[in-house]
């Protein structure tokens, strides 16, 4: 009986050896074209933040073969909410979902995807407390500590005094979202700063310009501001036209935010933009389609990446301005 034992082990190690190595390491062209996805690149097609993270999965998609359709949003929660809806409907393999709804709005719908035996990965607003009940990863900044940190920069950039006014504007009604700007408040206030907060909205993302009376109206009621936070890459990259509306030069009123752009480049070449944190939408496209592949295909664990890179200032911007032009950065 020992004897059998043994040589039943060593026939069940040869043929398990033998199938491990029958696998043709390489993946090859298109080896994830069996796997449908959705992917929600957040705004409007082509706009200045959901423009790159469109085009980070159009190349991963290229990259994998993945069957995939790209969503657009236009930033509106109530939208994103119904397309997951639709789409785990649709009983596609794996969803890439921007989590600005938030944990409370998901966690029904990340239930049924879980029971649906759909993969979720989520980028650009982490959604902790869903990912603790169902899974998934998260591929984004962290969003509290890039916001405090961009303030911190910018008082130590700038010198910025107790008493000094700043004016920041927070989607006061997408916490989720919100709580990047919301850092920023919170350091300057600490500070010693005052503060002016003003409400984005998802509109304003989808046309910047129609954040111009708001930013007009709120310099006018205090004209002692010395610096703006944004609340996105729309709105930073729009900067000169909120500093010319309001009557103010280049370099005469301190403008700061997120994200990198073609528009935000050319911003910092007139003189409207001074700072942003870069939070790589490409690798938010990107990364999130090529873990769905890898977790259907190979079946590895969800993938979870902060996107965090550091400051684009007035003294390195050209450093990363050719990537910018071109969708990339």
């Amino acid at each position: 009986m020992k004897i059998l034992k043994i040589l039943l082990s060593t026939l069940f190690v040869f043929s398990f050896s033998s199938s491990v190595y029958a696998i043709d390491k390489n993946l090859g062209d298109g080896w994830c074209s069996d796997v449908r996805i959705h992917f929600f690149a957040g705004g409007a097609e082509g706009d200045g933040f959901a423009g790159i993270v469109q085009t980070g999965a159009e190349n991963a998609i290229r990259d994998t073969g993945a069957d995939a359709e790209i969503l657009y949003s236009e930033w509106q929660s109530d939208r994103m909410i119904q397309q997951l809806r639709e789409a785990i409907g649709a009983g596609v393999d794996g969803i890439g979902m921007m989590g600005h709804p938030g944990d409370d709005a998901i966690m029904p719908l990340a239930k049924m995807a879980s029971e649906a035996g759909i993969l979720m990965m989520y980028q650009n607003v982490d959604v902790p407390a869903v990912r603790a009940a169902y899974g998934g990863g998260y591929v984004g900044a962290n969003l509290a500590t890039q916001g405090k940190e961009l303030a911190r920069e910018a008082i130590r950039r700038f010198d910025l005094k107790a008493g000094d006014t700043a004016i920041v504007m927070v989607p006061i009604g997408d916490y989720s979202r919100a709580q990047r700007e919301d850092g920023a408040r919170i350091i300057f206030e600490e500070h010693g700063m005052n503060v002016v907060v003003l409400d984005g909205t998802p509109e304003q993302a989808t046309d910047p310009n129609l954040a111009i009376p708001v930013f007009s109206a709120a310099l006018a009621a205090n004209p002692d501001t010395k610096i703006i936070v944004h609340d996105g890459g729309q709105k930073l990259g729009n900067a000169e036209a909120y500093a010319k509306a309001a009557g103010y030069g280049p370099g005469e009123l301190l403008q700061i935010g997120f994200d990198t752009s073609p528009q935000i480049m050319t911003a910092f070449e007139n003189g409207y933009v001074h700072l942003t944190s870069d939070q790589q939408p490409f690798l938010q496209g990107y990364l999130p389609v090529l873990a769905l592949c890898q977790m259907k295909v190979l079946g590895t664990g969800a993938l979870n990446q902060d996107t965090g890179a550091g400051f684009v200032h007035t003294e390195n911007y050209k450093s990363v301005m050719e990537l910018a032009n071109a969708g990339l950065r």
